[in-house]
């Protein structure tokens, strides 16, 4: 099983969604790229990921162009953006979703509200991709 998660900086959600997903299931191939790739992760999804056990801070933010011409069993965006700029994929794509989450480094306000932010969608980001890891994989 290979699987692809897009987003537009690979830099926040699509990286918090590759360590879930990985998390669920080591057999799984699990890869994220950007739309336009930001080139570094958010400190603030690191940090999120960390304080529950999953080390994302390895990875890196790629460009989607590196994985154009490879065979996919999915391709899920993330992101409105990346969902309505994903490019055409040259190689097999057996099955395109959009999981959409808002963008917590997009938040504004005080230090504790932008964290909740964080907190908020890295914990609905783990839902969903649970939810179609059993759905899609697991069954």
């Amino acid at each position: 099983m290979k699987v692809l998660i897009l987003c537009t900086g690979n830099s926040c959600r699509s990286q918090m969604a590759h360590g879930f997903l990985q998390s669920f299931d080591k057999n799984i191939d699990v890869f994220s790229a950007g739309t336009e790739a930001s080139g570094r992760l958010n400190a603030k999804a690191v940090k999120a990921m960390g304080e529950i056990g999953l080390d994302i801070s390895q990875h890196t933010s790629d460009s989607v162009d590196k994985y154009l011409n490879e065979e996919w069993d999915y391709v899920i965006t993330v992101c409105g953006g990346a969902n309505e700029s994903c490019p055409t994929f040259t190689g097999k794509v057996k099955q395109r979703l959009h999981i959409g989450f808002d963008d917590p480094s997009h938040a504004v306000g005080s230090d504790e509200f932008i964290w909740s932010e964080f907190i908020r969608v890295r914990d609905e980001i783990k839902a969903g991709f649970y939810k179609f890891y059993l759905e899609n994989i697991k069954k």
